[in-house]
């Protein structure tokens, strides 16, 4: 189990890797409650950010994790509680 956290500037990184930014997006700002959608964050960039949140922390999330976390607030929660449980977060 992964003594790691998981972070908002670990979301914010992993997301610029796995889907770059919108040019009219500000991922500086209070983004925590902000909709992913909003966020220009589609279903296809949040199953490539799992796969490098999987990759790089060492856990697995069941694919309605990310369809159900619509927020970065929801989304680092859910890694969160994953990673203290060290069960797959379903």
């Amino acid at each position: 189990m992964s003594a790691q956290e998981f972070t908002l500037d670990s979301l914010k990184r992993i997301l610029l890797e796995a889907a770059g930014m919108a040019e009219d997006v500000d991922l500086g700002g209070d983004i925590l409650d902000t909709d992913f959608e909003d966020l220009g964050y589609e279903s296809l960039a949040l199953l490539e950010t799992g796969s490098r949140i999987e990759r790089e922390y060492g856990i697995t999330l069941d694919d309605s994790v990310l369809t159900e976390a619509r927020t970065p607030r929801a989304l680092i929660d859910a890694v969160n509680a994953h990673l203290m449980s060290g069960a797959t977060v379903a």
